[in-house]
């Protein structure tokens, strides 16, 4: 049997999308690098829409501005890159560049 025919009988015949699963179009380096709104929507909005754990709020500046006072903006994105309290490393973005999580951070804190 020759290369094609081996490459031609065993390839994917479909594709599997779950639920909650980020298209791959979506992804980083498909079209560049994802806004921080779309990062937001797709990992952070579990956490930071309702404040889980004491996780800041999107565009709440009574969670954010002490945070950003305290510790400066590269640690908070340091924190959010490394893990922080009760936060994974990179939050729930596993496939998020640095860049990614800076503009999610900034999506966030926007207006304040």
């Amino acid at each position: 049997m020759s290369d094609e025919a081996i490459k031609e009988r065993i390839k994917p015949h479909g594709s599997l999308k779950m639920a909650g699963a980020e298209d791959a179009s979506a992804s980083a380096g498909a079209d560049g690098p994802r806004s921080g709104e779309t990062v937001y929507n797709n990992a952070c909005v579990a956490c930071h829409g309702a404040g889980v754990l004491g996780a800041p709020k999107l565009q709440v500046a009574a969670d954010w501005q002490p945070r950003i006072d305290e510790r400066g903006m590269e640690t908070l994105l340091q924190n959010a890159i490394n893990g922080y309290n009760a936060m994974p490393p990179m939050g729930t973005c596993g496939d998020c560049s640095e860049d990614e999580i800076q503009a999610a951070i900034d999506y966030m804190i926007e207006g304040i």
